[in-house]
C-alpha cells in the first residue's frame, strides 16, 4: 500500500511539474505577444503621428546636425571647359605652308593653346613664326596602307590619323577635347569653347557640321563631319579611335578623303555625328556675303576655304579682311554675325543688322521670313547645279533695281562704358529707283550700339532684336541691338 502512495505520488508530482512547465511557455508566448504588441502599437503611432503631423518639427529638430556635416563636406567645384582642355590637330601641305600659316596666326593664341600642325615634309622655318604658330611636326609613313581613289590624293589617309598621333605622343594631361582643321580654317575659339562646353567630355562626342552643298552631302555622308570645317573627338572618343584606327582605315580604300575616313571609323564605334550649325565648311564659290549676313542662330565657330571664296570684306586681301573681323570678334564673340532685323518706319524701310559684318537697308517692308534666308550671293560647289542642290532655304539676288539693299560694311568698332560701337559704311552705289518712295542713299554711315551678352548661348536659341533711334546726325542711321524686350515681335 505504501508503494502504491508512493507511485501515486509520483504520478501527482509529475503531473504538477507538467502542469507548470505548460504554464511556463504559455506565459513566455503570451509575455512575447504582448512585448510585439506594443512595438506593433508604437511603431503604428509613430507612422500615424508623421502623416498627421507638420514634419517640420522633425526637420527642425535635425537641422544643427545636417548642417555640420555640410559644414564638414567641402562643395565640388565646377570647372568648366576652357581653352586650355582642347588640343588642336591642324592638317597642312608643305606646299601651300607659306601662304595658309597666315590663317593659323589669325587665331592662334601662343601659351594659351596646345595643338600641332602636321606636315607631309619638313618646311623652311622663319624665326619670325617661332612664337607665333603652334608646332609644326612630320606625319608618320602611311606607305602600308592601301589608297584607290582615283579622284584623291594619299595624303588623305595621314591626315586622318592626326588625333591618334597625337595620342600617342602623350602629354594628355586634361585633355578633354581634340579639334581638328585644315591650315585654311579659321576659328572663332570662344564659341569653339561655347559649344563643346554643352556636352559632357567623359562620353563619345563626335561633333562637326555638313556641307553647303547637297550633292557633297550625298556623294560622302550627311552622317560625316567635314574637316575643313572642323570638328570635335571627346577624349575617351579619341582614344577608343586611336586602338581601332590602323585596322579600320584598311577596311576602307576607295574612300576620297580624311573626313569620310574619320566617319567610317565611327560609324564602326557606332557614334552618329552631332551636328553644330557654326561649324562652316563653305563648299561655295563667290561671295559669302549672302551666307554670312543670314547666319543662323548660332555661334560661328569656323570659316573654311578662305582661299576659295572672295575676300568677306571688299577691296582689301582675304587676310586684311579677317583682321578687320577681329576687331568686333574681340569685342562680342559671342554676337558675331548674328543678325538683327527691324523696320523704319519712317521711310518704309527694311533694315537687316549682320552684327560686326554687314548692315542692309531694302526699299519697302520684306518678311523676317524672308529676310533671314541667305540670298544666292555664292555659286554652288558643282556649278552646274541650280539652287536646289543647297541642304538649306536660299533666296534669289533681287534683279529689280529698287529691290536691291544698300550695303555697308564694318569700317571699325570701339568698346564704350558697358556697349559696343560698331561702325558701317556704305559700299558701292545703287542703280536710280523711280519709286516714289523715301531713297537710303542719304544714309552714308550707320552706328550700331549693342551691349555684349555673355550668356547669349546660355539661353533658347533667338534671334536679338534692333531699333532705329532718332538721331540728329547727318547721313547717319543710329541702332540700339539687343535682347528682345518683353512682348517685343518684329512685326510688318
Amino acid at each position: 500500500m505504501f508503494t502504491m502512495m508512493k507511485n501515486n505520488f509520483k504520478d501527482s508530482e509529475h503531473l504538477y511539474l507538467s502542469w507548470t512547465f505548460s504554464k511556463l511557455i504559455a506565459f513566455f508566448f503570451l509575455l512575447v505577444s504582448v512585448c510585439y504588441l506594443f512595438y506593433s502599437l508604437r511603431f503604428v503611432t509613430h507612422s500615424y503621428d508623421c502623416e498627421q503631423q507638420n514634419p517640420l518639427p522633425l526637420v527642425s529638430h535635425l537641422a544643427p546636425s545636417i548642417d555640420y556635416a555640410i559644414e564638414e563636406i567641402p562643395k565640388p567645384s565646377f570647372d568648366e571647359t576652357n581653352i586650355s582642355h582642347i588640343v588642336f590637330g591642324i592638317g597642312a601641305s608643305a606646299k601651300l605652308w607659306k601662304q595658309r600659316k597666315e590663317y593659323i596666326k589669325l587665331w592662334w593664341r601662343p601659351n594659351q593653346m596646345r595643338g600641332i600642325v602636321w606636315l607631309d615634309r619638313k618646311v623652311e622655318a622663319d624665326s619670325k613664326d617661332k612664337n607665333l604658330l603652334p608646332p609644326l611636326k612630320i606625319s608618320e609613313d602611311t606607305a602600308r596602307f592601301s589608297y584607290k581613289n582615283p579622284k584623291g590624293h594619299k595624303s588623305a589617309i595621314r591626315i586622318s590619323r592626326i588625333v591618334s598621333e597625337t595620342i600617342r605622343l602623350g602629354n594628355t594631361e586634361g585633355v578633354r577635347w581634340f579639334v581638328m582643321g585644315d591650315d585654311d580654317t579659321v576659328f572663332v575659339t570662344e564659341n569653339l569653347v561655347k559649344v563643346l562646353r554643352k556636352y559632357d567630355h567623359n562620353q563619345f562626342y563626335y561633333i562637326g557640321s555638313s556641307s553647303e552643298s547637297h550633292l557633297q552631302n550625298i556623294y560622302f555622308s550627311y552622317n560625316m563631319a567635314y574637316g575643313g570645317g572642323g570638328f570635335a573627338i571627346s577624349y575617351p572618343l579619341a582614344v577608343a579611335l586611336e586602338k581601332m584606327q590602323d585596322r579600320c582605315i584598311q577596311r576602307y580604300p576607295g574612300l576620297y578623303g580624311s573626313d569620310d575616313r574619320i566617319q567610317a571609323c565611327m560609324a564602326e564605334l557606332g557614334v552618329p555625328l552631332t551636328k553644330e550649325r557654326g561649324f562652316h565648311q563653305f563648299d561655295v564659290y563667290g561671295n559669302l556675303f549672302g551666307l554670312l549676313a543670314a547666319h543662323p542662330v548660332t555661334p560661328l565657330v569656323s570659316l573654311h576655304h578662305l582661299d576659295v571664296v572672295e575676300p568677306i570684306f571688299p577691296n582689301v586681301t582675304r587676310v586684311q579682311a579677317l583682321k578687320r573681323l577681329q576687331v568686333p570678334m574681340k569685342l562680342d564673340p559671342y554676337g558675331l554675325i548674328q543678325q538683327s532685323i527691324c523696320y523704319d518706319k519712317r521711310g518704309t524701310w527694311t533694315i537687316s543688322v549682320s552684327w560686326g559684318y554687314a548692315v542692309q537697308i531694302f526699299r519697302g517692308t520684306f518678311s523676317p521670313r524672308e529676310i533671314e534666308m541667305p540670298a544666292r550671293t555664292f555659286l554652288n560647289w558643282y556649278k552646274r547645279a541650280d539652287y536646289t542642290a543647297y541642304p538649306f532655304n536660299t533666296r534669289p539676288v533681287s534683279r529689280h533695281v529698287c529691290q536691291k539693299p544698300f550695303v555697308y560694311y564694318l569700317s571699325g568698332a570701339v568698346a564704350l562704358s558697358n556697349v559696343t560701337k560698331s561702325e558701317y559704311v556704305r559700299s558701292g552705289s545703287n542703280p536710280e529707283c523711280r519709286w516714289q518712295m523715301q531713297d537710303p542713299s542719304q544714309i552714308q554711315r550707320v552706328e550700331v550700339y549693342k551691349k555684349p551678352d555673355p550668356h547669349l548661348w546660355d539661353k533658347s536659341p533667338r534671334r536679338n532684336c534692333c531699333r532705329v533711334v532718332p538721331t540728329k546726325k547727318k547721313g547717319t542711321m543710329v541702332i540700339d541691338v539687343g535682347e528682345c524686350k518683353e512682348d517685343e515681335v518684329v512685326e510688318l
